[in-house]
């Protein structure tokens, strides 16, 4: 499912407009980001939990010569699927 798909079934399933449901989506998506980007947790129950967590620096290699390169530390996002979520896609 892409962004367009999912803005149709939210559309459907809640009775409201593209329009409407395309904003809808595009909020969630920019206070989820700003709450991460702040170092913040988003916790939906259910759904899952969205958290930042530090990748430290690190030496790595390239796969083509072998040379050994450096590899920059790094914020990423995790995700971990609520017990709802999961209980749906192991069904």
């Amino acid at each position: 499912m892409n962004k367009s798909e999912l803005i149709d079934a939210i559309a459907a399933d809640a009775g409201i407009s593209k329009g409407a449901a395309k904003k809808a989506l595009e909020s969630f998506v920019s206070n989820v980001s700003e709450s991460l980007k702040g170092g913040g947790r988003v916790s939906l129950v259910g759904f899952g939990s969205f958290s930042v967590s530090e990748r430290a620096a690190r030496e790595g290699r390239n796969p083509q010569t072998g040379k050994s390169i450096s590899i920059a530390a790094k914020n990423v996002v995790k995700f971990k699927p609520g017990a709802e979520l999961d209980g749906h896609v192991n069904s």
